[in-house]
C-alpha cells in the first residue's frame, strides 16, 4: 500500500500513544516525518527510530493552539523536510467533567485544541496540497462524537465539529487533488486510557466486554493502519468519510 513515498506528513501530538504509531507506519511507507507535539522532547526515541528507518524527520514544539506555534513548526519543515503532502490531526485533550461544572475557559480550551487546532494547522499547509494538486489530510476525531459521552461533552461537541469540518473541507478541495477523512478511534490502550482505567466499570477489561462486540481494546497501530491506508494513493476515490476504527462500538 504505497502512496506516501517521498512525501512529507505532518503529524500532530505525534510523540507518543496514536499519534506515534502513525508516524511509524507513515515512515514505513516512505515518507518523511515532522512530529508536532507540545512535548517535542519525547519525541526523541521516536525520531531516532525513524531516522533508523532511512527516513528524513524533524521533531517541532507545537501547541496546537498557539499559531505563531504552527508557523514556526511549518518554516521548520519547509526548510528541513520540503512542502507538506499528508497532515494528520491528531493532537487533542479528552477532560472529564460534569456538564453543570464545565466552565467557560474549560470548553475554550478543549476547542481550542481539538477543533481550532484542526482549522489552524490545515490552513498552515494546506497551500502545500494546493500546489502539488496532491495533498491528504486524515483527521484523528472520536466515537464519542458519534455516540455521545457523558461528563465529556465539550470533548464530544469539539470532536463533531471535527467530523463536520471534515466533510466541509473535502467539499472544498476535493477538485484539487486533495482528500480530507476522519477517523475515529474508541477505546485504544494508550496511557490516557490506563489514566482513567480505575473509573471504568470492572478495568479496561470489563468495559471492552461490555461496549466492543469484537472483544479486545483497540492498539494504536489499528489507527495507524488506516491512516496509512487514507494517505495512500490507493485512498484517491474516497473523501469526506468518516471511517470508524473503533471495535463495533458504534456502527453506522
Amino acid at each position: 500500500m504505497k502512496g506516501s513515498t517521498n512525501k512529507v506528513a505532518v503529524v500532530t501530538g505525534g510523540a507518543a500513544g496514536i499519534g506515534a504509531a502513525v508516524c511509524r507506519f507513515l515512515a514505513r511507507d516512505g515518507a518523511d516525518i515532522a512530529i508536532w507535539d507540545w512535548n517535542a522532547d519525547a519525541a526523541q526515541g521516536l525520531v531516532e527510530e525513524i531516522a533508523a528507518m532511512g527516513r528524513k524527520v524533524v521533531a517541532c514544539k507545537v501547541d496546537v493552539s498557539r499559531q505563531h506555534d504552527i508557523e514556526s513548526a511549518v518554516k521548520a519543515v519547509h526548510d528541513q523536510l520540503g512542502p507538506v503532502g499528508i497532515l494528520v490531526n491528531n493532537a487533542a485533550i479528552s477532560p472529564e467533567k460534569d456538564f453543570v461544572d464545565i466552565t467557560p475557559e474549560d470548553w475554550d480550551r478543549v476547542f481550542d485544541i481539538n477543533t481550532k487546532g484542526v482549522f489552524m494547522c490545515t490552513q498552515a499547509v494546506i497551500d502545500d496540497m494546493i500546489t502539488a494538486r496532491w495533498g491528504r489530510i486524515i483527521n484523528i476525531s472520536s466515537s464519542s462524537a458519534q455516540s455521545g459521552a457523558r461528563r465529556m461533552v465539550h470533548y464530544a461537541a469539539s470532536k463533531g465539529g471535527v467530523i463536520a469540518f471534515t466533510k466541509s473541507l473535502a467539499q472544498e478541495v476535493g477538485a484539487l487533488g486533495i482528500t480530507v477523512n476522519n477517523i475515529p478511534p474508541s477505546t485504544v490502550y494508550t496511557a490516557g486510557l490506563q489514566s482513567v482505567e480505575a473509573r471504568l466499570p470492572g478495568g479496561i477489561e470489563g468495559y471492552v466486554n461490555s461496549t466492543i462486540p469484537v472483544k479486545r481494546v483497540g492498539q494504536p497501530e489499528d489507527i495507524a493502519n488506516a491512516v496509512a491506508f487514507l494517505a495512500s494513493e490507493a485512498s484517491g476515490y474516497i473523501t469526506g468519510l468518516t471511517l470508524s476504527v473503533n471495535g463495533g462500538r458504534y456502527m453506522q
